[in-house]
């Protein structure tokens, strides 16, 4: 499972880097993809990374601000010259429906397969395989939402060394104990799957949050998280400014993985203001959390079990 970054700027694209755009390969769930957010080119990034479009089931939208949206129109006619035809739910905030459907039809575009929207609100929360996903309204000039994935726990391993040694052949009795069966062996004993199926294993967390200041609902959506893909617009300098357009600095992005208790903690939403110099916003988010990455477009990481 990896995370794959196509777009990693603020506003507008510079050279080195796009809008906003992150891919979640699953390649152990038949290499599904989720992509959150789609700024302008995204398709195009994609093509530069491993990413399938075809493999594409999910869009998540954090916010409707244009370096978040403005790639979508294209990336949904695309899909559709690319062949695809299995269904695709976007999830976002109120408004996503009718950006998308006038831009398709001025446009006439019509799309081969169902396009499902999911409207979004504060605590929302919903199952969809592999993941239980969790929303929370963020701090920001419009509504913009953090999206958190809770993976659901791994069955257990069937203990068969146990099994052998107490006197259970492997068989087809194997598959009933390991779904927790109680079975009755061909010697009369009864027993009891559950007893030798290892405790589940736990899923992976990750937090990805749409555009936002600091504040209590990102910590609350990111707590323990394994992972907390955070905006870092500004360096600490320009605090006051990060505060009045609803941003956050590096400093802000450390502080909520640090109040949160998470694992690592990757920097993303770079301003152009930075080009060539982001290397500053990483230091100061080391300052408070040193588990911290700076993502830049392109680059992948990837969710250990």
């Amino acid at each position: 499972m990896e995370l794959h970054f196509l777009g990693t700027g603020a506003g507008m694209p510079s050279m080195r880097r796009n809008v906003s755009a992150l891919a979640l390969r699953m390649a152990s769930h038949g290499g599904r993809v989720w992509l959150f957010d789609c700024g302008e080119a995204t398709q195009h990034q994609i093509l530069k990374s491993p990413v399938k479009l075809s493999k594409l089931d999910k869009l998540f939208v954090t916010h409707l601000h244009g370096d978040h949206i403005f790639g979508l129109p294209g990336l949904l006619g695309s899909r559709a010259f690319q062949g695809g035809e299995a269904p695709l739910t976007l999830y976002g905030p109120s408004g996503l429906r009718q950006f998308v459907q006038t831009a398709l039809a001025v446009a006439e575009t019509q799309l081969p397969y169902p396009l499902h929207f999911v409207e979004v609100v504060d605590g929302m929360t919903f199952a969809a395989d592999p993941f239980t996903v969790e929303v929370a309204r963020l701090e920001h000039r419009i509504d913009s939402f953090g999206y958190r994935l809770c993976e659901h726990p791994a069955p257990g391993k069937l203990q068969a060394a146990r099994l052998r040694a107490d006197g259970v052949p492997p068989g087809p009795l194997y598959r009933r104990l390991k779904r927790g069966e109680t079975v009755v062996l061909p010697d009369g004993r009864t027993i009891d799957g559950r007893d030798y199926v290892a405790l589940p294993v736990p899923g992976r967390q990750l937090a990805i949050l749409g555009d936002t200041r600091y504040c209590e609902a990102a910590v609350q959506l990111a707590r323990n998280a394994d992972v907390l893909v955070h905006e870092a617009t500004f360096a600490r300098a320009e605090a006051a400014l990060a505060a009045k357009y609803y941003h956050a600095t590096a400093l802000d992005a450390a502080r909520v993985a640090s109040d949160a208790g998470v694992g690592t903690l990757i920097l993303t939403h770079i301003s152009a203001r930075y080009e060539g110099a982001a290397n500053e916003l990483l230091a100061e988010a080391e300052q408070v959390f040193p588990n911290t990455y700076i993502a830049h477009d392109l680059w992948s990481y990837e969710l250990p079990k």
